[in-house]
């Protein structure tokens, strides 16, 4: 027969928490020596294992109650190794994405999108411009990965098109004017007709309601002013909303 003290002791747990699983049920009363103080036999202390490890896998303790009180805790308790085995899975992914984004590796974005980036300074590109790409697909993998890849393989294929290439080598390289410079004007006058050339009537789409396409083309436009206006006046002439990042960028 265990005191309160002793029974904490070999499980692991306080005193304090026994009693409040005595206090939901949990836990039933043992008996009481004649000095009034609780004793507990081993059983007691098989009960409060299970317990205590049903709390530890994240079980709330109302549900503990029910899984107890019923009949279904074996088939609970595989659901709840499948559950720990799957947070265990993304734990163990989550540490190596951390230990390759230490390391320097864009780890959140796939192999073809990696070599594509470090293509594009010896294709003209600007250091700036690759930074910007980087995080930017980074982001679209991130919160779009089913439609990420048809997107990427869309924008890969226009730089890949020398006439195309040109085009958004100009965008870059405009970063820097007078967003009222004539320049600018006449960029979106080509992009408008790139565009309209590419795709006709059907322009990319994006997931319905989703914020992510304005927050691309937001960071592209905070990056300059002549970008900012560049966008403006593709949205005029394509008749798109603001949420829609005007292509090619």
């Amino acid at each position: 027969m265990l005191t309160i003290g002793q029974l904490a002791g070999y499980v692991g747990v306080t005193t304090k928490t026994i009693r409040v699983y005595h206090a939901k049920g949990l836990l039933p009363e043992p008996g009481r020596d004649a000095s009034g103080y609780r004793r507990y036999r081993a059983a007691d202390a098989v009960e409060l294992i299970k317990i205590r490890t049903l709390a530890e896998a994240g079980v709330p303790l109302a549900r503990i109650r029910e899984l107890r009180s019923g009949g279904g805790l074996p088939e609970a308790l595989r659901r709840i190794d499948a559950d720990l085995t799957a947070r265990i899975r993304g734990l163990q992914d989550t540490r190596q994405r951390l230990r390759q984004l230490a390391g320097g590796q864009l780890a959140a974005l796939p192999e073809p999108v990696v070599t594509y980036l470090g293509q594009l300074p010896g294709l003209g590109f600007s250091d700036r411009w690759v930074a910007l790409q980087s995080d930017l697909w980074l982001l679209v993998f991130a919160t779009h990965p089913e439609t990420a890849r048809t997107t990427f393989r869309d924008q890969a294929a226009m730089v890949a098109d020398p006439a195309l290439r040109a085009v958004i080598l100009e965008y870059d390289r405009v970063h820097d004017l007078d967003p009222h410079d004539p320049r600018v004007d006449a960029l979106a006058g080509k992009i408008l007709a790139a565009t309209r050339a590419r795709y006709g009537e059907d322009l990319p789409s994006y997931e319905a309601g989703s914020a992510i396409p304005a927050l691309v083309q937001g960071a592209v436009n905070a990056s300059s002013p002549a970008w900012r206006r560049l966008d403006t006046l593709l949205r005029e002439g394509l008749g798109v909303r603001p949420a829609t990042p005007a292509p090619p960028s």
